[in-house]
């Protein structure tokens, strides 16, 4: 078995534990979960590229535009909550 084929098993852990982040009641949980899930983009793409799967790449392109600025958010909102406090 090729080792590239293997990637989709340790993206889709950590797609899962992106996930499991994002969802946290806790801030600074899921501001890392915006980060997390950018490494699960990398991990697909690179999976991606290996199995031709091409509009899963366009897709991760995507999801990790939508997670730079939901990461950028998160990071906004805590430098405001911090300025009022």
């Amino acid at each position: 078995m090729d080792w590239l084929n293997l990637v989709q098993w340790p993206a889709m852990v950590v797609t899962i534990a992106a996930s499991w982040l994002v969802a946290s009641n806790h801030k600074h949980k899921r501001n890392w979960g915006f980060w997390v899930f950018l490494v699960s983009n990398v991990l697909w793409v690179a999976w991606g590229i290996y199995a031709k799967a091409w509009a899963l790449i366009t897709l991760q392109i995507c999801l990790a535009a939508m997670n730079i600025r939901g990461a950028a958010k998160t990071e906004d909102n805590q430098e405001t909550e911090h300025a009022e406090a």
